[in-house]
């Protein structure tokens, strides 16, 4: 049987999501419906990319009975609230990143799912790309020797982009792309909390950051720097250094397709999307949607490749670099 999905919102996360599931085998996945807010953005939505189900609120994806599990593809600020009217509904449930707002609000996910029975991932889907599954390998046989220090970069120019540096549409560097540098550390130290944390960011006027340098110490004297921006571009790659030798994923480190191991390159090609695609890379949403498929098949309510633990302590990271920083959102005191 196909894995039916549900899409929630009719944004351009959903489209190259779509796009991408195109590329995977019809037999093991299905975009079964689309729901917008708008009911006209979600026809026309079902038009393009011939989705059977077309719904103009949330709330009857919800209820429609003929769902495996429901895309989360609205803006961040609303994950929360969406994300418990699906997961109280007994829905299986993929969430876009950033999670939600803060640390408070991703717990409150996470308790709906356990109550309610029911698989929830946040959609970290690099950590569901080929180049990191390799490098889970090497570091399992490390293959770098001890590891040091691991340096992470995601700079992108997107001052222009309103949802990115608006304080109501949650805007700023580090919930949009800090984000995929902070998880990339937690994933090299499996997930591990750091034992000391320091920030330090520039604010734009609107009271997001729009650019940030993060130094965390772990135990046994490994060190972790992430450095991140909404204004500049940067290399946009992640380097782990060790006694015995280095690897470097290459930009773009969220979703990449070239590994360096102590010099050596090896390439994963992604396949050629069908539509134009709105952001880079979109068609390795397919490995997100592949890890979901594995895990709903094999009955878990939560993936190896992005535990929620990692998700829980992912946030509650974020929320100490926005304290450290000086940003603070509505939702915080909610």
């Amino acid at each position: 049987m196909a894995t039916r999905w549900g899409l929630c919102g009719a944004g351009k996360i959903s489209h190259d999501f779509s796009v991408a599931m195109k590329t995977l085998p019809r037999e093991d996945h299905q975009i079964a419906a689309i729901a917008s807010r708008s009911k006209a953005r979600a026809q026309d939505f079902a038009k393009k990319h011939s989705v059977p189900k077309s719904y103009g609120s949330y709330e009857e994806l919800a209820s429609d009975p003929d769902i495996d599990i429901v895309y989360l593809g609205v803006l961040h600020t609303e994950h929360w609230r969406v994300g418990l009217l699906f997961l109280r509904a007994g829905k299986n449930v993929l969430c876009e990143k950033p999670f939600a707002m803060n640390s408070s609000q991703v717990k409150d996910l996470v308790a709906a799912a356990k109550k309610n029975n029911v698989f929830l991932m946040e959609a970290i889907w690099s950590r569901c790309f080929p180049v990191y599954a390799e490098v889970r390998r090497l570091l399992a046989e490390e293959a770098v020797g001890e590891v040091k220090l691991v340096k992470s970069y995601f700079g992108s120019p997107q001052l222009h982009i309103p949802r990115s540096v608006q304080k109501e549409l949650g805007g700023g560097a580090l919930l949009d792309i800090g984000v995929y540098c902070l998880q990339f550390v937690l994933m090299v130290f499996d997930g591990e909390r750091p034992e000391s944390i320091q920030a330090t960011g520039a604010l734009l006027d609107s009271g997001v950051d729009e650019s940030v340098v993060v130094v965390m110490k772990f135990s046994r004297s490994r060190m972790a720097v992430c450095t991140f921006s909404i204004a500049a571009r940067l290399p946009n790659d992640a380097v782990i250094s060790g006694t015995k030798g280095s690897v470097e994923v290459r930009g773009p480190m969220h979703c990449p397709t070239t590994l360096v191991l102590n010099g050596k390159k090896a390439e994963y090609p992604l396949p050629e999307p069908c539509l134009p695609l709105n952001f880079t890379n979109s068609t390795g949403l397919r490995y997100e949607a592949e890890e979901v498929r594995r895990c709903l098949l094999g009955g878990l309510k939560e993936s190896p490749r992005m535990p929620l633990a990692d998700s829980v302590l992912l946030t509650e990271l974020m929320d100490e670099i926005r304290k450290q920083v000086g940003v603070v959102f509505g939702q915080d005191s909610q």
